[in-house]
């Protein structure tokens, strides 16, 4: 491969040798899947159909879901060309502009580390399940020392748990498409109810305009956590062969899982349950999937479920102090951090990045005990937007990488997994993203007065993300690379 360096970018670490090639197919696949099946599907998706009523969402998520394999194939041309765990900051400094790569490295860290608080709050919440005396700060220090232990043993160790994690979901999601087919047909849980509740007040969609793009806000979320197969490309075995593999396995499991789960419970459930709008953590027993086994009979359903829950957010902290590790580590190496971040211990563990992104997520977690939580409910708001904000930089790092790949004389036959329908692909995602990253909170304009408080919340990452891009693009004197500038032989086998 050719092709000419940017001079004023810093160098990506590619390939680093320092970082273990220890994840197989399986592993990157169950990743993936791990990141984005959990309590987006098990216990929003009632609000969701209730909120738009069974049609509604099931048309809402299949747009996510197109806009997500869109994604994903970008992701996963970018990832076998250049497979590297610092994903996001060095695409976007290779392909974008060092100012871009700076600022969605910064803004995929501090999604993923905030997100460990919240599932630590989310966890021992969940625990008082059980244990509905014990103290909260025990359990959050339980779980992030499981976290945290998993993390530092090694890559490996992160992987075998994701694997696991993914499983028991897998599994969970599987008995609850049989069981609700089976409902469906009146074998199990007395008579087959047909398309009643699909035809309920006389159209299967509720709510109208605002309340379909509030579905679609809530689709984006769930499916966040597919992008993790990125980061975790660079320390594949063979990522050439091992991403397309878990690309194309995690999109469509995912799509059928998210699609034909949504379907079973509109049509066994009325969207008129009010069950279905508490959707919480703190709810555990009017989950949708809870309420379909109550009424297939199966008594011990709220603490199975419980219990799938648990592994789903404990899922989701790992995941998210593994990815925001290595992208700290990757952007040490780059110089787009402190120096001190770049280093790994013997087994290929970037310790000090690991530290660093356990102490914020713990802080941010003890936050929520002092005053009334409002610097914890302002961290989470704030980290809400930057999943999208995420999503928005693949799309972008794919357009600039594929016309850069072709102006610098190179042959589409010459990349190892080429995404399909370019431009459409990209641009298709970029736009959905974009309308995704304004509608996050419509109702704050469409009320008697504006909201200027919710306005503030549901926004303020977007700002934040444009001050850090341009402030370091002022101080640094960073600019646009030029497609004929753009890197594309550094680190690349």
């Amino acid at each position: 491969m050719q092709g000419n360096k940017q001079n004023n970018a810093p160098s990506s670490i590619g390939n680093q040798p320092g970082l273990r090639k220890t994840f197989k197919a399986r592993h990157l696949t169950m990743i993936a899947l791990g990141g984005s099946i959990g309590t987006g599907l098990f216990l929003a998706s009632g609000g969701a159909i209730a909120s738009s009523g069974p049609g509604g969402a099931l048309l809402a998520f299949s747009a996510v879901g197109i806009m997500v394999y869109f994604l994903m194939t970008s992701l996963g041309e970018l990832a076998t060309y250049l497979p590297d765990s610092g994903s996001f900051s060095t695409y976007g400094t290779r392909f974008v502009s060092p100012a871009f790569g700076f600022a969605i490295g910064w803004n995929f860290w501090y999604n993923w580390a905030v997100t460990i608080a919240a599932e630590l709050a989310a966890a021992t919440v969940i625990i008082k399940y059980w244990f509905p005396d014990s103290p909260s700060f025990i359990w959050s220090l339980v779980f992030l020392l499981l976290m945290f232990g998993l993390n530092f043993l090694s890559a490996r160790g992160y992987g075998e748990s994701e694997y696991w994690f993914a499983i028991i979901k897998i599994i969970t999601v599987i008995v609850f498409l049989v069981v609700g087919v089976l409902m469906i047909f009146g074998i199990m849980g007395g008579k087959s109810v047909g398309f009643s509740n699909f035809t309920l007040g006389g159209s299967s969609f509720h709510g109208g305009f605002f309340a379909f793009v509030g579905v679609f806000m809530a689709a984006g979320f769930s499916f966040q956590g597919t992008e993790l197969v990125g980061v975790a490309a660079g320390e594949s075995e063979n990522p050439r062969r091992n991403v397309p593999i878990a690309i194309r396995q995690v999109f469509w499991r995912i799509l059928v899982f998210y699609i034909l789960a949504i379907f079973v419970i509109g049509m066994l459930i009325p969207y008129t349950n009010p069950d279905l709008l508490q959707g919480g953590v703190d709810a555990i027993g009017v989950s949708p999937f809870t309420i379909v086994f109550n009424k297939a009979g199966l008594a011990i359903a709220a603490s199975v479920m419980n219990a799938v829950i648990l592994s789903s957010v404990l899922s989701a902290g790992n995941s998210g102090m593994y990815a925001s590790t290595r992208v700290l580590y990757a952007m040490a190496k780059d110089g787009m951090a402190p120096k001190a971040l770049g280093k790994l211990n013997s087994r290929g563990v970037p310790v000090g990045a690991l530290l660093v992104t356990t102490a914020v997520g713990m802080l941010a977690f003890l936050a929520s005990f002092f005053g009334d939580g409002a610097v914890y409910n302002w961290l989470l708001n704030a980290s809400g937007m930057c999943g999208f904000i995420n999503w928005l930089g693949i799309a972008v790092c794919h357009y600039r990488f594929r016309k850069a790949f072709v102006a610098q004389g190179h042959s589409l036959s010459e990349l190892p997994y080429r995404a399909k329908w370019f431009p459409f692909g990209p641009i298709f995602a970029f736009v959905l993203c974009l309308i995704a990253v304004f509608g996050q909170n419509l109702g704050a304009f469409t009320g008697d007065s504006i909201d200027w408080y919710g306005i503030l919340v549901s926004y303020i990452s977007l700002p934040l993300f444009m001050l850090i891009w341009f402030g370091y693009r002022w101080f640094r004197k960073s600019s646009i690379v030029p497609l004929d500038q753009c890197d594309l032989s550094t680190n690349v086998d």
